[in-house]
């Protein structure tokens, strides 16, 4: 069995060239090489920014667990304070 890529499911070699011709007739010869820098340099951005992504990710997957917490004191319950706490305003 024959596989067909992306383009040749939609679209036959008749197709195509109408929508090449109609692209140079609408944009140029000269806008379209700078089209296609353009898209080029925004598609080495787009790779640069997702390998870093993943080389963010994979180091945080890399980097040790910090051990638990240790739990926290329980406050003082009422009862168990002082009932005269000391005063902060000095006497006159």
């Amino acid at each position: 069995m024959e596989q067909i890529g992306l383009f040749g499911a939609f679209f036959g070699g008749t197709e195509l060239i109408v929508i090449f011709l109609a692209i140079l007739v609408l944009f140029g010869a000269k806008k379209i090489p700078e089209f296609a820098k353009g898209l080029g340099q925004g598609i080495k951005e787009f790779k640069k920014a997702s390998s870093d992504v993943t080389n963010e990710f994979h180091n945080a997957m890399n980097l040790e667990t910090p051990p638990p917490a240790q739990p926290a004191k329980p406050p003082v319950a009422p009862e168990t304070a002082p009932a005269n706490p000391p005063s902060t305003v000095p006497k006159a």
